[in-house]
């Protein structure tokens, strides 16, 4: 049988681990969506609320720079108006330098007015602060607060350049004369763009030419249309603005015109830029070298990602590895074109305080897992403590621990079920492998069908029952067993009649056998059905019943038998079977067929097995008269020995017990005992004269002597015949006669083995040998192939041949083959000096064999059944319980010395079963009356020859004294041996050591 088991492709876990996983997974994804949610909503109300800061500072931008330009507008356009505009000297132009002076303190951003005319005179009003880097420039007094910059041309376009300081109340601090200031106002932008037009104009952002600072200028045409007034206004302060609106420390801020130009940074100093020509310019985005402004410097100038960054809702950009979000407003400016305001944050600093909340909330999650952890690892292990349990109840029931109930009590209703069903499951499977167990154990088949229907029976609750088994010729089926419930006990089967198979109307058991699975019949009082049950229902079935027919199939679904349970009705209600119960009975049905069929077809094996073992032993038996009824003695004999020994309880086999394995063991090994002589040729176990092989050779050599007797009649007659003495030739011719009749005799008796042959006979058969007789006839003819080959082992002699009258020929020598060889090392360890040949016919050497007529070739021949024996034996597969069985069978010719044959065991190495059958071997042997070669002896004599044995150490003496004691040899004596062999016997005198 295979075990199998559910693939596993990943390692199992505990249910309390599973479920402190979910929970811990739930917590921390719904911590993890909370934080995250948190995070996205804190990132979202971040972004939206640096978007409205970037609104508020645009929108400060732009009002500061309509703070700056309103002021300046209204002062050029008054300015316009003065008569300012018309003065054509530097005196003139000086009388308004009150109202210039007023206007330039209307806005402190105003750098100064000035007026260019067209004749290219110019004058400018400018302001001198305090640590004003002009001071130095202009090199102006200190009490200096004004500076006056006046270019006077004349008819031919001399000039004169003027600078005048004046202090705060406006008096003439010094006038120097810059013959190098050339300034013409008609060729600066300003000028020219407001020549054009009477509407007030402004400049692009640029450095000024005196003051290098970057600014714009507002002009417009005089009202006279000879002059364009002008005011230069610093954009310096919207650097400091700029500067101010920075709420992060990598907040980038930059406003800048169309082209890209920056007007005002927070860092104003990184402005100004040298131009290819030497002047000054001011600087673009990407020459801030701020990673943000340069992207969005290549950005500006394609005009669809320009559009990009225009759009309201701000936008992201990462560059030099960090990510920016930034916006671009457009700011309009009087006079001009829109001015750019360009704010950008690295998001890292935008989102500082969302990630530290963020932060902070996974660590509070953390915390808050750590501290549920425990408490959701108790709480787990405690819904899962009864499902570890069931786990254990299931693995118990995978070891076939069935002892204790399942005793589960759960607030989890289904662990509850899963308990009652797990405990209803262990029970069955405890009950159905007690019955199981139960019925393989038993090994009587009456025993066996009986336990059947008991076990049954019980299970159903039902009242009686019968075993129904289909006969032999599957034409039947015959009552086997039947009982009682409430007795207790077993039914004779004989009232009940057997049932037909083949009957065209089936009985109603019958027909309900043919079925696959148990019917439930109704059983009423009177109905056929409940006749035939009379037996096994005492009182009489008066109510209503139920029987319970349960088909036994054997594994080819084959009908086996029947089994047929009957419920008897109450009087309160009907009877009613469980499904469960029914289905229950229908798996043990299966259990039970099957063993019951197992006990047939073991029985049917055992009688097979042992009518092959009584097959063999007859057979053997029958192959030679000189064994008799030997295999069959033998075991009765070692039987009624081994039963002695059992039923001592005071000797030396007080311990002795033989099991009905054990029974079994000795029955087949004493069958089996001599199983080798099959191997053993008739014409050895038969030798009954030394010169017989599969004939007498005696009746050859017989002929030879008359051979000789005729060539000597032969030779008297030739001599008569040429004149000889009739009478003296006849008296030597009867005498020669004689001498060879007498020495025929002598052979022919040597030849019947009957006596021991001394030296004087031995050399009178050598002497024999030595006389010859003529043969003509070619030996070779006629002959096996075999025979032809030890033939040729000798040249052949030409015929005439000179033959000896005895000979030990080379063709009577039969090697020994490998197949016939025992090594030293062989694996069932037998000990034996085997001869050089396998046989050795010559006709000198079997007529001096010493004793009896068995060379010893023949002899080893016949001993080696016992070998065979063992190996035949010891290749059969036999069950552990019969594995001595070579063991025992085999060593019935071993002696307690070590002496004996074939493995040369003393007695310890012995088994007793195995020396027992060494005793009965041998007395069956003395006492047979079957042998043709010799006569039974009588009790007497073969037990004083055991005794010489048993004191010899050829027997075992304690097994021989239990054979004497018990009467082993008196109870076989009167079974088996003759009358006039069973004489008086006194087994003290068989006890004491033998004279």
């Amino acid at each position: 049988m295979t075990f199998t088991s559910i693939p596993v492709t990943r390692r199992q876990l505990p249910l309390h681990v599973h479920i402190a996983t979910l929970f811990i997974v739930l917590i921390l994804l719904l911590g993890g969506a909370v934080i995250w949610n948190s995070y996205a909503e804190t990132t979202r109300l971040m972004l939206r609320a640096a978007d409205e800061r970037f609104e508020r500072i645009a929108d400060n931008t732009a009002r500061q720079l309509q703070m700056l330009a309103a002021p300046v507008a209204i002062t050029v356009d008054l300015l316009a108006w003065q008569r300012l505009t018309f003065a054509t000297s530097l005196t003139e132009r000086l009388d308004s330098l009150d109202y210039l002076r007023e206007a330039l303190a209307q806005s402190e951003h105003l750098a100064a007015l000035y007026i260019g005319y067209d004749d290219g005179d110019f004058f400018l009003l400018r302001l001198l602060p305090e640590n004003s880097p002009l001071r130095a420039a202009f090199a102006a007094p200190d009490p200096a607060r004004y500076l006056v910059q006046s270019v006077e041309r004349d008819e031919v376009g001399a000039i004169t350049a003027t600078f005048l300081f004046f202090d705060s109340d406006l008096n003439l601090l010094r006038r120097d004369s810059r013959p190098d200031y050339t300034f013409d106002p008609r060729t600066r932008p300003w000028y020219r763009m407001a020549r054009t037009g009477a509407e007030r104009i402004r400049t692009d952002p640029y450095l000024f030419f005196t003051t290098r600072e970057a600014g714009i200028t507002v002009a417009r045409r005089a009202t006279t249309g000879l002059a364009v007034v002008g005011a230069d206004l610093a954009l310096r302060d919207l650097s400091a603005v700029l500067a101010a609106s920075r709420f992060l420390p990598g907040t980038q801020l930059a406003l800048f015109e169309d082209r890209g130009q920056v007007i005002a940074y927070p860092d104003a100093a990184r402005l100004p830029r040298e131009g290819d020509a030497g002047d000054r310019r001011l600087a673009t985005l990407a020459e801030l070298n701020e990673p943000a402004l340069a992207r969005l410097d290549q950005d500006w100038r394609d005009p669809e990602r320009r559009a990009a960054r225009l759009d309201p809702a701000g936008f992201t950009l990462e560059t030099a590895g960090q990510i920016w979000r930034g916006m671009v407003k457009t700011l309009p400016f009087q006079g001009g074109t829109p001015l750019f305001l360009a704010l950008a944050v690295p998001q890292n600093e935008l989102l500082a305080d969302a990630v530290r909340i963020r932060d902070q909330s996974v660590l509070i999650a953390i915390g808050l897992v750590l501290l549920a952890l425990p408490v959701t690892w108790l709480l787990a292990h405690r819904i899962a403590r009864h499902l570890q349990s069931l786990v254990g109840e299931a693995a118990r029931i995978r070891r076939f621990d069935f002892h204790q109930p399942i005793a589960i009590r759960s607030i989890i209703a289904e662990v509850n079920q899963l308990a009652r069903a797990m405990d209803l499951m262990k029970s069955t499977i405890r009950r159905f492998l007690d019955i199981g167990s139960a019925l393989a154990a038993e090994r009587h088949f009456d025993r066996l069908l009986d336990r059947v229907l008991a076990e049954t029976l019980a299970l159903a609750q039902g009242d009686a029952g019968i075993l129904f088994l289909v006969s032999d010729d599957e034409r039947e089926l015959r009552p086997a067993a039947a009982r009682r419930l409430k007795e207790a006990g077993a039914v004779a089967v004989d009232r009940l009649a057997a049932l037909s198979l083949t009957e065209p109307q089936p009985h109603p058991l019958v027909e309900a056998a043919q079925a696959t699975d148990p019917q439930i019949r109704p059983l009423a009082p009177g109905e056929p059905l409940a006749d035939y049950l009379a037996p096994l229902s005492d009182p009489p079935i008066e109510r209503a019943g139920q029987l319970i027919v349960v088909p036994l199939r054997n594994r080819q679904q084959e009908l086996v038998g029947v089994l047929a349970l009957l419920k008897a009705g109450s009087a309160s209600n009907e009877t009613r079977i469980a499904q469960e119960l029914l289905a229950f009975i229908a798996a043990l049905s299966g259990t039970s067929a099957v063993s019951i069929e197992n006990q047939r077809l073991l029985h049917a094996q055992k009688n097979l097995f042992e009518s092959f073992i009584r097959l063999l032993a007859d057979a053997i038996d029958a192959k030679s008269p000189y064994t008799g009824g030997h295999c069959a003695r033998v075991p009765e004999l070692t039987k009624l020995l081994a039963q002695a020994a059992c039923a001592d309880r005071a000797g030396a086999f007080q311990d002795f017990a033989l099991s009905e394995a054990g029974w079994e063991e000795l029955h087949i090994a004493c069958w089996l005992h001599d199983c080798g002589k099959i191997t053993t040729p008739e014409y050895v176990v038969d030798k009954a004269t030394k010169l017989e092989t599969i004939y007498d050779r005696i009746h050859e050599v017989r002929m030879r002597f008359e051979v000789l007797k005729r060539d000597a009649e032969i030779a008297c007659w030739r001599q008569i015949a040429d004149g000889g003495d009739r009478a003296a030739l006849r008296a030597q011719l009867d005498a020669e006669w004689r001498t060879l009749d007498d020495d025929f005799a002598f052979v022919a008796r040597c030849n019947q083995g009957g006596e021991f042959m001394a030296p004087e006979p031995i050399a009178r058969i050598q002497r024999l040998a030595e006389r010859t007789w003529l043969r003509t006839l070619d030996d070779r003819l006629g002959l096996s192939h075999e025979e032809q080959t030890r033939k040729e082992r000798a040249p052949a002699s030409p015929l005439p041949a000179v033959e000896p009258l005895l000979a030990d020929k080379p063709e009577h020598r039969f090697e020994r083959g490998p197949q016939d060889r025992i090594e030293a090392d062989n694996p069932w360890g037998f000990r034996l000096n085997v001869p050089e040949l396998l046989y050795n016919r010559g006709e000198i050497h079997n007529l001096c064999v010493g004793r009896g007529t068995l060379t010893e070739e023949d002899r080893y021949k016949i001993n080696e059944h016992i070998v065979q024996t063992i190996v035949m034996l010891s290749r059969l597969p036999f069950p552990k319980p019969l594995r001595r069985v070579p063991e025992i069978a085999g060593g019935h010719h071993e002696k307690m010395d070590g002496n004996g044959y074939p493995k040369r065991l003393r007695r310890e190495q012995m088994s007793v079963l195995a020396r027992m059958m060494a005793i009965a071997d041998i007395f069956e042997a003395l006492t047979a009356i079957d042998r043709p070669y010799k006569s039974g002896k009588t009790l007497s004599e073969a037990l004083r020859i055991m005794a010489r044995m048993s004191q010899d150490q050829h027997i075992d003496p304690e097994l021989f004294e239990l054979f004497l004691r018990a009467g082993v040899y008196q109870q076989y004596a009167e079974r088996f041996l003759r009358p006039e062999q069973i004489d008086a016997v006194h087994i003290e005198d068989y006890l004491m050591p033998v004279a």
